[in-house]
């Protein structure tokens, strides 16, 4: 039996019961050929008491472990060291992949050598109602990275061969909060452009108590940074557009109440 074409990589720390879903989401995959690896990074409860034991004891899915908790950037570099795969697709362990996401990935990037990933439009969840529907910028560029990442991380497909080419993702005090924004930006850099699908591909979960509460501001500072050495990389730096490096410090400013209105137009 030969190696997958896909390998699903996922963290988790202390997750609950929407893993399952997320899980299954995988096996209602119309393409299947594909090896879930999950690296539990050192949950209070490990993750294999919350996952069902039919997953558990299927062959398609793994589960490795970190030794203390280093977060997500160095748990994805785990999976992503296990993979087999010459495609590999991310998701959260409380997202949810609708059934043709892998079979339109797969056939995109085997269709489009120019691209090193694909992600999609997607549709944002609160665990009752649908809060929006994204508009992903279909071809982005450079400059569109000035405002935010243009790319949705969990609904994303690499080419193993790109990611590590630019030695996965960067585990450090900035990338915190913003290990994707970082990776995007490098494989810019390195001009292994991504491709939007103007079909979403995934149920985004956002859980509203966490985000009605304010982001603490020492990850703002750390976005920030990610933004200057992301932009500086990608040739992008200049007096014109350094506000938009200093651009999460501005909003940090603004009260937490006007942003969540904001968001939700």
């Amino acid at each position: 039996m030969g190696n997958p074409m896909i390998s699903v990589i996922m963290g988790s720390y202390n997750s609950n019961y929407k893993i399952n879903e997320a899980i299954k989401s995988i096996f209602e995959q119309t393409f299947d050929d594909w090896e879930l690896i999950i690296c539990d990074d050192c949950s209070n409860i490990p993750v294999e008491e919350i996952i069902k034991t039919e997953y558990l004891e299927n062959k398609k899915v793994k589960i490795i472990k970190n030794k203390q908790n280093r977060g997500l950037a160095f748990s994805l570099n785990n999976c992503l060291s296990h993979a087999k795969g010459e495609y590999i697709a991310r998701m959260d362990d409380d997202d949810y992949s609708f059934p043709t996401r892998f079979q339109k990935q797969v056939e995109f990037l085997d269709e489009n050598q120019q691209y090193s990933f694909v992600s999609s439009d997607i549709i944002t969840y609160d665990g009752i109602n649908i809060v929006s529907e994204s508009n992903q910028i279909e071809q982005p560029n450079k400059i569109d990275f000035l405002f935010r990442t243009p790319f949705v991380h969990p609904a994303t497909m690499f080419r193993k061969s790109s990611l590590l080419s630019v030695d996965g993702y960067r585990v450090a005090k900035e990338t915190r909060r913003a290990e994707d924004y970082d990776l995007f930006m490098r494989l810019y850099a390195e001009n292994k452009i991504g491709y939007n699908i103007k079909t979403p591909l995934l149920r985004y979960y956002v859980n509203p108590t966490v985000m009605k509460k304010k982001r603490r501001y020492e990850y703002r500072i750390d976005e920030m940074i990610v933004r200057y050495k992301g932009f500086k990389k990608m040739g992008i730096l200049s007096i014109k557009n350094f506000i938009y490096v200093i651009k999460p410090l501005v909003v940090g400013l603004i009260p937490h109440k006007l942003l969540w209105i904001i968001k939700r137009r």
